[in-house]
């Protein structure tokens, strides 16, 4: 009897530990939209539901991570495994996404692009701040921070990509080129409210009122554009419109946000909770 015991605490002892490393995360939200945005059909109202949920396992320097969509079915959105090796870091994504668009009216892949899980191994090199990446497509990846400007480049195969940012004078200023396309963001801070400003035209202004928050954001006109090959839709487009937003956290620990959307009239209610 007294084996028996000591196997059931030993046995105890090891459940216990195999679930403390394991973590649960996720948000869950309803809105309701007085003008059918949500849809794209303008003139009838509409309630959608959401709800994510994100499993966590650690086990040394070795993390594993599941995320799912669970609000109508449980369908995976996301599968990652990565481990660090001395100055090594290894990551595998393995969830083999359907990455096709199901709507043609911003464009995308018309059909998924195939196998898209990969592993990429990152070298924390001794080459001053930077960090050396390689992954199974060969694709190339040096980042670091210099002299408070932090920078990112991909060599890839005809479509180098680099990435910059840094903080000048109050202002984060972001920078990218990717295979020759250059864009650009710049934000700062007036009088409590948080300014963006993209190269596309775009604009918003996040401020805080009595407990709220407000985010005023203008989107500029889309241009239509050809689909670029067999397996990719055309651009369709959008005129210019502006969103005004008001989100306030209850006591609850929900929060609950309203936004009005010029570009259809529309007001939408989000309940939400994130766990």
């Amino acid at each position: 009897m007294k084996k028996l015991i000591a196997l059931f605490a030993v046995s105890s002892m090891a459940s216990t530990a195999a679930i403390a490393g394991v973590a649960l995360s996720g948000t869950a939200s309803v809105s309701y939209d007085d003008n059918g945005s949500a849809a794209g059909t303008a003139g009838a109202s509409v309630t959608t539901y959401d709800a994510d949920l994100t499993i966590t396992g650690t086990a040394g320097a070795t993390t594993f991570t599941q995320s799912m969509d669970i609000d109508a079915a449980i369908a995976v959105t996301a599968t990652t495994m990565s481990t660090t090796v001395g100055p090594l870091t290894i990551s595998a994504d393995m969830f083999n996404e359907d990455d096709s668009a199901t709507v043609s009216t911003t464009g995308g892949l018309s059909v998924d692009s195939g196998d898209n899980r990969s592993v990429t191994v990152s070298l924390d090199a001794p080459i001053g701040d930077a960090t050396v990446g390689l992954d199974n497509s060969g694709d190339v990846t040096v980042s670091g921070t210099f002299s408070g400007v932090t920078v990112a480049h991909t060599v890839k195969n005809g479509a180098d990509k680099t990435v910059g940012s840094a903080s000048i004078a109050g202002m984060d200023v972001s920078l990218t080129n990717d295979a020759g396309s250059s864009s650009w963001t710049i934000g700062t801070t007036v009088a409590g409210a948080t300014i963006t400003v993209g190269s596309d035209k775009s604009i918003s202004a996040a401020f805080g009122v009595t407990g709220n928050v407000v985010t005023v954001a203008h989107t500029a006109e889309r241009a239509s554009a050809a689909s670029t090959t067999s397996t990719k839709y055309s651009t369709a487009q959008k005129d210019a419109y502006t969103t005004i937003a008001i989100a306030r956290d209850l006591t609850s620990g929900a929060s609950l946000a309203a936004t009005y959307d010029t570009f259809n009239s529309s007001l939408t209610l989000k309940a939400s909770v994130a766990f």
